[in-house]
């Protein structure tokens, strides 16, 4: 997920950010819970034949999905090739700059606290796994698409740490911060939010992950290029299950999901790892947002263009029978779009008169880059 991954957490990230010191902490709302009504319970109830048919479907056999291993250098193999093949993913590594391993190591730090994830997927009421094992497709699902998000993290932290540029360290420090801290999506325990939360996050990881493909193409890894690609299908795949799941909704319960959909973009799309802290820098994420959109990683035009590419593929135009919640929702989700590249322009405008900003990065050895 992401999802981010490896994301910036503001629907209009300025090029620039103020110094440590005059960066708020990283927020956490006033925190609102169960606000699906229990009525709605019965929704997901009656959708479970559909999760089975359309949801299940979309995984891969374990013995069809791929492996960290098969991207790495094997270590069963004799030493000494063992070793050139350390040495030569270390020399293709050494030609991308230090800012592209800051994005790819909150990649992977976001990827990695994967239990956070399942944890908030359990919190939704009536699709929550109720005993960890229990044979309901949502929580079928749940578990499998875990799984599979699982060897994202394995994968990059495997690579990171082969590579010689990171302090694998710092890095895992930040792990366990980011663990023990949570995130705070403000889905309210409502199944409806947290699978527009999820549609909008899988997409945000397809599309952060399929840069970096291209920027490591570009910066002569081909290998890297690869990993990145190949899991950036898997992040497609997977959005393509939960925009399903939203679509379903909004053939059932109409006005409850365009209100849902429109109350978690009044929110923003909070990402995944806005919790993200290495015991150094209390602003880590703000800091890591800029070096991506810098670096063209994840951009607040990906923002804008994801949502459009949601506003369309649900039809959210289209949707009619609405009441007036519903109604107001649909209006302001589908103009939300061209107000947030506005909003960016003058943004921009405003970087632009800014000094570039040094930022340091305790993932890289405290070394600079330059926002």
């Amino acid at each position: 997920m992401q999802a981010l991954a490896f994301a910036t957490s503001l629907s209009c990230t300025p090029r620039r950010l103020p110094p440590p010191s005059a960066v708020s902490a990283p927020l956490r709302h006033h925190q609102i819970t169960h606000s699906m009504p229990p009525e709605k319970v019965e929704v997901f109830k009656s959708l479970e034949s559909w999760a089975s048919n359309h949801l299940l479907r979309l995984l891969k056999p374990v013995d069809k999905c791929w492996q960290p291993n098969e991207f790495l250098p094997d270590p069963a193999r004799s030493f000494g090739d063992f070793v050139d093949e350390v040495r030569a993913l270390r020399d293709r590594a050494s030609g991308l700059p230090d800012e592209y391993f800051v994005v790819l190591v909150g990649d992977m730090i976001t990827e990695d606290a994967l239990p956070t994830y399942q944890t908030m997927i359990n919190t939704l009421d009536g699709v929550r796994d109720e005993t960890g094992a229990s044979p309901s497709p949502w929580a079928s699902w749940t578990r499998a698409w875990t799984a599979e998000e699982n060897r994202h993290g394995d994968l990059l932290r495997a690579y990171l740490y082969l590579s010689g540029r990171v302090d694998m360290l710092m890095i895992e420090r930040t792990v366990q911060h980011l663990i023990g801290s949570g995130m705070d999506p403000r889905t309210e325990n409502n199944p409806y939010l947290g699978y527009v939360y999820t549609s909008f996050q899988e997409r945000a990881t397809f599309v952060s992950h399929g840069n970096m493909a291209r920027l490591a193409k570009e910066g002569g890894d081909s290998a890297l290029a690869r990993i990145c690609g190949t899991i950036a299908a898997d992040e497609k795949r997977h959005e393509n299950a939960y925009i399903k799941i939203v679509e379903k909704l909004l053939e059932v319960d109409p006005n409850g999901t365009m209100i849902a959909i429109g109350d978690m973009m009044r929110k923003k799309i909070t990402m995944p790892a806005h919790l993200m802290y290495d015991g150094r820098d209390p602003h880590l994420f703000d800091h890591f947002s800029a070096v991506a959109q810098r670096l063209g990683a994840y951009t607040t035009d990906d923002y804008a263009d994801i949502l459009e590419f949601l506003i369309g593929r649900w039809e959210l135009e289209k949707v009619g029978g609405l009441k007036g919640d519903g109604r107001n929702a649909q209006e302001f989700v589908c103009g939300l779009p061209q107000r947030i590249r506005r909003l960016q322009e003058r943004a921009d405008e405003r970087a632009k008169k800014l000094k570039p900003l040094e930022l340091r990065f305790s993932w890289i050895f405290n070394r600079e880059v330059v926002v």
